[in-house]
């Protein structure tokens, strides 16, 4: 959409936001506008050093408590400005995973991780178990409570940051990247975990991500930022009709939604049918369109 706007009701909102680092001289952030609603699970892409962590930073006060810089424009998160915030309690509103899972670790095994954010909220040692007997589990990280946080594989450092995230109850989550370091098996537990805050915990979730197999299919909305600008901001299935675009962008999406987009330009896939998300999804279009061209429709 040209303006950047995803048309939802609010909980993070940018209006005309900009924001340049000292010493750089061009903005990372250029004039952005962007909603996202309760509930929602927003899918941010681009390329490399297109501002995408640069907009994490600043849902969750990091920019401009921790950096240096210029700021132009507004920030809200839930209907306060990120400046009027204590980052304290922004940091309660808004959780934060790092693409590096270890730049968040601070103690000598997981259970300890996990709990030292809980503790620093003051909650007491009855509210922090049953928070752990939820988020353990839901995580999968119970088999390494005893280890260091920082000797286990890649994919469980995600989860362990996931969880020690999770565990304080933030009404937003802001994913910068969680499965930068996986590989395909350790990237769908990762979004297994968030498909399951979705669907029961009803959480609104930002991912910045580069692979897309996995996020498209849960997302509610996509956001294409390149050059610190939104380039295209809609609802999932919208948003990916401007395939053309978005490969000019260098957004390569799943290949069931490019092959069917390749199958609409040949004439065999209607444009009334959206565009399959998943491969159980293409199958059962595949087998639709099969029967209609069999009955001579």
């Amino acid at each position: 959409m040209a303006d950047g706007r995803c048309r939802m009701s609010a909980v993070i909102r940018f209006e005309n936001y900009s924001w340049k680092y000292t010493r750089t001289k061009v903005p990372a952030l250029q004039d952005v506008n962007i909603e996202i609603e309760e509930g929602a699970l927003v899918g941010i892409i681009g390329p490399n050093d297109s501002g995408k962590t640069t907009l994490a930073y600043s849902m969750n006060g990091l920019i401009p408590n921790q950096y240096y810089g210029v700021r132009s424009g507004s920030v809200y998160v839930m209907g306060k400005e990120v400046k009027e915030y204590r980052q304290a309690e922004l940091c309660q509103k808004v959780g934060l995973v790092f693409s590096d899972p270890e730049a968040q670790f601070t103690a000598m095994t997981v259970e300890d991780e996990v709990v030292f954010g809980m503790e620093n909220l003051g909650l007491s040692i009855e509210e922090i178990g049953r928070r752990l007997e939820w988020v353990v589990p839901l995580t999968d990280i119970g088999p390494l409570m005893d280890k260091p946080p920082y000797e286990v594989s890649g994919g469980q450092k995600q989860r362990v940051a996931l969880a020690s995230v999770l565990a304080m109850q933030p009404p937003i989550m802001v994913l910068d990247e969680p499965t930068s370091m996986l590989d395909p098996i350790g990237r769908k537990k990762v979004f297994d975990v968030l498909g399951r805050l979705k669907a029961e915990y009803k959480s609104t979730i930002v991912v910045i991500e580069h692979s897309l197999e996995h996020l498209v299919p849960l997302a509610d909305y996509m956001v294409l930022i390149h050059n610190g600008k939104v380039l295209l901001a809609d609802e999932t299935e919208p948003f990916f009709e401007r395939m053309d675009f978005l490969m000019e962008h260098d957004v390569f999406p799943p290949g069931v939604m490019e092959f069917f987009f390749r199958l609409r330009l040949l004439g065999y896939y209607p444009d009334s049918l959206p565009l399959p998300r998943t491969l159980e999804e293409g199958t059962e279009r595949l087998r639709e369109v099969l029967g209609r061209r069999n009955d001579g429709r």
